[in-house]
């Protein structure tokens, strides 16, 4: 039986579900170092399909509908559930709470990116990724390796501040720049994107990212910070510009 155009993208979406549902079940079992790189691997998959989209020229709305449930499972509910176990449990009444932002924040982030997406290429996103948010958890947890040595009340803190803080950013205004895509002319115009993503992953190959956690978590610390930096900036300029204008 041979399978439709439309069909591949929408396997790599199954395929991110599927490890999302994954990471929930070891997360239950006390396994977070898997559950946690279950939800990276299913960023993969959510990266995967959107390439496949576009090289198959198969873009549809049903496909950005199902990316986005796909994409409340495994970013939203499946971090959620990690945090939860991993320590927020124990911070009573508060952590039932705020174990649900990223589920919460992350399903509001992406009706509104649906409600104004136009076309499928963008140059920034408004406000921080749902998937970005995931993996940095993930990769918090994977740093502090919480199964093997459990988690200090310290650490347990800034978990909850780095969730708190995340998922703000999700339905915020801070622009995040894209991924180019892989045509030519993109690559020429977002060379200094190309050259950064590039170096980023030589330098996680040569650091042997399965034995390195922390430079991926330092890693996607920069690419948050750098966004609200950005932001800040922006917004110092407007108020400079509006006080030079009284003046």
């Amino acid at each position: 039986m041979k399978m439709s155009r439309a069909a591949v993208p929408g396997l790599f979406t199954a395929l991110n579900i599927y490890c999302g549902f994954l990471s929930i079940v070891f997360s239950g079992q006390g396994l977070y170092s898997t559950a946690a790189w279950l939800i990276i691997v299913a960023a993969a998959f959510d990266s995967l399909d959107g390439v496949m989209a576009r090289m198959a020229h198969a873009s549809s709305q049903f496909g950005v509908e199902l990316d986005s449930l796909a994409d409340v499972v495994s970013f939203g509910a499946a971090p959620s559930l990690l945090v939860y176990h991993v320590y927020l449990h124990s911070v009573i009444p508060l952590g039932f709470l705020i174990a649900a932002f990223p589920v919460i924040f992350g399903a509001i982030r992406l009706a509104r990116f649906n409600v104004q997406l136009v076309g499928f290429d963008k140059e920034y996103f408004n406000g921080l990724p749902i998937p970005m948010q995931a993996i940095t958890l993930c990769a918090f947890i994977l740093h502090i390796d919480a199964e093997n040595y459990g988690i200090t009340a310290s650490a347990g803190m800034e978990l909850l501040f780095l969730v708190v803080l995340l998922s703000i950013l999700m339905v915020s205004h801070v622009k995040y720049d894209t991924a180019p895509k892989l045509t030519m002319e993109q690559l020429k115009v977002h060379r200094w994107k190309v050259i950064v993503i590039v170096a980023c992953f030589c330098i996680l190959v040569a650091a042997k990212l399965l034995m390195n956690a922390n430079l991926l978590f330092l890693m996607l610390v920069g690419y948050v910070v750098f966004g609200i930096f950005r932001a800040a900036g922006g917004w110092l300029k407007k108020i400079l510009h509006k006080r030079m204008m009284i003046l």
